[in-house]
């Protein structure tokens, strides 16, 4: 069995499944696919998403606001934990530091980004973190933060050795999407070679970054299938072995956030 650990199921593309979410589930469950994390990116689209995956019990879902958003709410401490601290929840994010697109000072994103932490330690639940061309600041901020205490996920990850190293000091998990499928990241397969067993998670990121032979175009939570082989090859063992350990790291990362995901998951 697979999990996504990270997709944007309200922003997927349903027309190949006739734009019903429901038959999009069934095909879900045909792929195996054992449990969904729907990460949030702000809080406009929040209940829209919320509504969307309410009668599926193998979807959970994080709240919060990606550094990247500037038109939307920004979100306070006590609205974070309002919103999160409903079972449905299991992690606050998408949150973190992206330089890549900031235009002037960045103390906003920072301030935001500590937010999160605050929150997701005062609920005991687990942040997923993004981080583009912002590598020192993320690092830095989530030691002042004492962000260890939660610990969470560097989702989509496309640093360095030494970048996953100080993340995994931290109480991190590296999560590699479609990306490490893709002939030029040779750093990511580096990664994806040495990160410690029981220390990694697949995801999609969908519906962005389809992997290989999907490069390039919409990208869905089936095709998690693709970056699980990929790495079972980079390491050298069986797709059902990266398969069950990413669901057992995803079910230790998670434990205790969620009476549903202990029903589902066990």
């Amino acid at each position: 069995m697979l999990i996504d650990s990270h997709c944007h199921l309200d922003r997927i593309d349903l027309a190949p499944y006739q734009n019903d979410f429901a038959t999009f589930m069934a095909e879900v469950n045909n792929c195996q696919i054992e449990h969904l994390l729907a990460i949030a990116i702000d809080l406009e689209s929040y209940p829209h998403m919320l509504s969307l995956v309410s009668g599926y019990p193998q979807i959970s879902v994080t709240v919060g606001v990606h550094p990247n958003v500037q038109d939307g709410k920004d979100p306070t401490v006590d609205e974070l934990i309002a919103l999160g601290q409903f079972d449905k929840v299991i992690g606050i994010g998408e949150t973190g530091l992206d330089y890549f697109r900031s235009e002037g000072g960045t103390a906003w994103q920072q301030q935001r980004f500590r937010n999160h932490i605050s929150a997701a330690k005062i609920l005991k639940k687990p942040l997923i973190i993004h981080t583009r061309d912002a590598k020192k600041d993320t690092l830095r901020i989530l030691q002042e933060e004492n962000a260890f205490e939660v610990g969470g996920i560097i989702h989509c990850f496309t640093e360095d050795w030494e970048f996953a190293q100080s993340a995994l000091d931290l109480n991190f998990y590296i999560s590699f999407s479609g990306i490490v499928t893709f002939k030029n990241a040779k750093e990511i397969k580096d990664v994806a070679k040495k990160v410690p067993a029981d220390r990694f998670l697949i995801e999609t990121d969908s519906p962005y970054l389809a992997p290989v032979p999907y490069r390039g175009k919409p990208n869905y939570p089936t095709y998690v299938r693709h970056v699980a082989e990929h790495i079972a090859e980079l390491r050298g063992t069986s797709f059902n072995h990266i398969a069950n350990q990413s669901t057992e790291n995803f079910r230790k990362l998670f434990k205790g956030t969620s009476q549903n995901l202990e029903k589902i998951l066990g």
